[in-house]
């Protein structure tokens, strides 16, 4: 699915360009992340330093819903379309972020598996030297029972990764 990868490294080879690869969902977490780096790293109208690369990982049908044998080929399909569409809803959202901050060459993928290995994956393909992601704030035990992504990525990651962690909202 990631189709721009093959002629977009070596076009950011001979930019001079690095390449920072942000990690995005459907969280908020997520997004403010992405925000964050390109209010940082993407200042308008300055010529910027990376090629940014926004990957959102597709779950795979069958491990969403987590069944097989009878009656899983029914709901396949549709579980199916559904994941498409929030990953479709997710990059359009980063596109709009993007838009917004005036950094109009950035490339998105969608590529289909696990969060983790999706986006070490991509830091490996693009030959990236950052890779951002958000930080959704559990506990020690909804980690433990979830897994961290960016626990992950900072351990597995072949680049630098900055973990953007989302201010708490102090009541007044």
């Amino acid at each position: 699915m990631a189709a721009a990868e093959a002629a977009s490294v070596p076009a950011s080879e001979a930019a001079g360009k690095m390449t920072m690869v942000v990690g995005v969902d459907e969280s908020e977490h997520s997004y403010y992340a992405l925000q964050w780096a390109l209010q940082h790293f993407f200042p308008p109208g300055q010529p910027h330093q990376y090629r940014l690369v926004v990957v959102t990982a597709k779950p795979t049908a069958a491990s969403a819903v987590g069944l097989a044998g009878p009656g899983a080929a029914d709901v396949l399909p549709i579980v199916e379309a559904d994941l498409k569409k929030s990953a479709m809803r997710v990059v359009d959202k980063a596109r709009e972020l993007c838009a917004k901050a005036q950094v109009g060459d950035a490339v998105f993928e969608v590529v289909e598996g696990d969060a983790r290995n999706v986006l070490c994956e991509a830091v490996e393909r693009h030959r990236a030297e950052m890779l951002a992601v958000g930080s959704h704030g559990y506990g020690a035990i909804k980690r433990a029972v979830l897994g961290s992504v960016s626990d992950y990525c900072a351990h597995h990651a072949h680049c630098t990764v900055m973990i953007v962690k989302k201010p708490k909202q102090h009541k007044h």
